[in-house]
């Protein structure tokens, strides 16, 4: 279970990247984020915007053999994942 970040919290989070992929549907959420992750190097964070809600699913199960999830921020109907690549 991915950890509900408050916005406080999610503030406090530095990020290396950031993927704003707002009014995309599935596939294309997943497939931006996985060419993100592979540019970046092991550590880094990307901080990933949505707003189809389906995608915040998709993409942590697409990515949680190559990312640790941050946390999501569910910020009135726009979701904000951090994944840190592994």
């Amino acid at each position: 279970m991915v950890k509900k970040l408050e916005k406080t919290e999610a503030e406090s989070i530095i990020y290396d990247e950031e993927l704003d992929i707002r009014g995309e549907t599935c596939p294309y959420p997943v497939v931006k984020t996985k060419m993100m992750l592979k540019k970046m190097n092991s550590g880094e964070i990307v901080k990933v915007i949505v707003d189809y809600p389906p995608s915040v699913d998709n993409i942590l199960r697409a990515t949680q053999d190559t990312t640790e999830a941050l946390g999501v921020l569910n910020d009135s109907g726009t979701y904000i994942i951090y994944l840190k690549k592994k």
